[in-house]
């Protein structure tokens, strides 16, 4: 299905067309949120937020605060709901992060809650994941 826009702009399956001829766009998103786009979020909220993005942002992607951060975001953006040919995956999901946080009406502290609780379920998992491989 395409849409078309005002200005004559239309997108249709990763592909753009301009004045009557067919730009292949470059996939930016991955399908979950990626421990690669935290950095970028650093400046997008301040307080609380900004420091618990550049403490994340230093960790490697497999530590369960980097796992729980990228949880809350993945519930935050909808990433379960994205699709490759929906426009917020062509923004890629780093501005699609920048959007969301921007639209949050709540105050810092409620994300900051979000990632508390994705990181209780994050430890519950690695917890009951470790029994099974023992038993």
């Amino acid at each position: 299905m395409t849409d078309r826009t005002e200005s004559g702009v239309r997108l249709a399956c990763r592909q753009l067309w301009l004045s009557g001829k067919e730009v292949d766009l470059p996939m930016r998103a991955e399908i979950l949120f990626p421990h690669k786009s935290v950095g970028s979020l650093v400046t997008a909220r301040d307080g609380k937020w900004r420091e618990l993005t550049k403490r994340i942002a230093n960790l490697p992607e497999d530590h369960p605060d980097s796992l729980a951060f990228s949880l809350t975001m993945i519930r935050q953006c909808s990433c379960l709901d994205c699709n490759p040919d929906r426009y917020k995956a062509l923004m890629g999901c780093s501005a699609c992060a920048k959007r969301t946080l921007a639209a949050f009406k709540g105050a810092d502290e409620g994300l900051v809650r979000a990632f508390h609780k994705a990181r209780a379920e994050v430890d519950c998992y690695l917890k009951e994941r470790s029994l099974a491989q023992a038993a």
